[in-house]
């Protein structure tokens, strides 16, 4: 069903309200048949899209709510959360920063709800990757995520006016040469970089981005 402004040729154009077929509404601009300028487009599921269109897909600015009462506001390209955004979580831990093909990636800042923990740093399709800092009630670190963890060299800063420099190494896995059953099992997580200290100093200048990654 469709209620609206209409061109010569009888193509929506104009502002409409619309019911679709599965339920969905529609209501706001439309350029020649299609979805475009602002709108408000309300699915059936409860979610909720507010904000610019271009040719039917989300284009522009615009704040999506989503059915488990986490929301994004800001940057949409042809549909997907892509230029710079702030998206409110479900378990209320927040991300601000940059997007691109709906994930995370760029510069950015994440704010866990539970712990106040806040990380600081470079994404990369989603994960942590990068320079970064990761800023903890009393203290903080600065070093470099590879894959959403820390890795290399890197220093705790701490409030007390020290600091603990080292670096996360990744331990090697040791495979077992016998085994008592042939049980197929499940295969172990890859093992946590483990924190080696070399010194502790005074602060210093030192900053994750000094410094060339290892071959």
């Amino acid at each position: 069903e469709y209620e609206g402004d209409r061109n010569s040729e009888g193509q929506r154009h104009g502002f409409g309200k619309a019911r679709l077929p599965n339920g969905d509404t529609y209501e706001g601009e439309y350029e020649r048949g299609l979805r475009s300028g602002r709108g408000t487009y309300r699915f059936k599921n409860g979610a909720l899209y507010t904000g610019n269109y271009l040719q039917n897909k989300k284009h522009g600015k615009g704040v999506f709510f989503y059915p488990d009462g986490s929301k994004y506001a800001g940057d949409w390209v042809h549909d997907q959360r892509q230029g710079y955004g702030e998206y409110l979580y479900a378990n209320g831990d927040t991300y601000t920063g940059e997007w691109a093909n709906n994930n995370r990636h760029g510069q950015g800042t994440y704010v866990y709800k539970d712990t106040g923990s806040k990380y600081v740093g470079g994404w990369v399709n989603g994960i942590q990757e990068g320079p970064a800092e990761l800023i903890h009630l009393n203290h903080r670190f600065k070093g470099r995520f590879l894959s959403g963890k820390p890795l290399g060299r890197g220093k705790f800063i701490f409030d007390i006016g020290c600091e603990q420099h080292g670096e996360y190494i990744q331990p090697v896995q040791v495979k077992e040469t016998e085994k008592e059953e042939e049980e197929e099992e499940e295969p172990p997580l890859p093992l946590e970089p483990k924190w080696k200290v070399s010194e502790i100093t005074k602060l210093t200048p030192w900053s994750p981005h000094d410094e060339e990654l290892p071959a």
